[in-house]
C-alpha cells in the first residue's frame, strides 16, 4: 500500500514540477496550467470520473486502487478544463 501511495505522490510532484518550470519559463502560465480547478465543468467531469473509477477500483483491487482513481479523475478535468485556455 505505501508504495502505491509514493507512486501516486511522485506523479503529483513531477505536475507540480512542470508547472513551476513552465511557470520559470512564461511567467503567468501556472495559472492557466490550474485554471481547472475553477471550472466548474471541469471539476464536475473529472469528479464524476473518480467517483466511477473509484467505485469500481474499491470493489475489484481496494482503497489503493481509489487514490489511483482519485488522480485520474483529477487529471480528466485537468484535459476537461484545457479547451477554455486562451494561450
Amino acid at each position: 500500500m505505501a508504495t502505491a501511495l509514493i507512486s501516486i505522490a511522485i506523479v503529483v510532484a513531477a505536475l507540480v514540477i512542470r508547472t513551476a518550470v513552465a511557470e520559470i519559463r512564461r511567467p503567468g502560465s501556472g495559472r492557466r496550467h490550474w485554471r481547472f480547478l475553477t471550472d466548474p465543468r471541469a471539476l464536475a467531469t473529472g469528479a464524476l470520473a473518480a467517483l466511477l473509477l473509484g467505485l469500481l477500483a474499491w470493489t475489484t483491487a481496494g482503497p489503493v486502487a481509489a487514490a489511483w482513481a482519485v488522480l485520474a479523475g483529477a487529471l480528466v478535468g485537468y484535459v476537461v478544463g484545457t479547451d477554455a485556455r486562451d494561450d
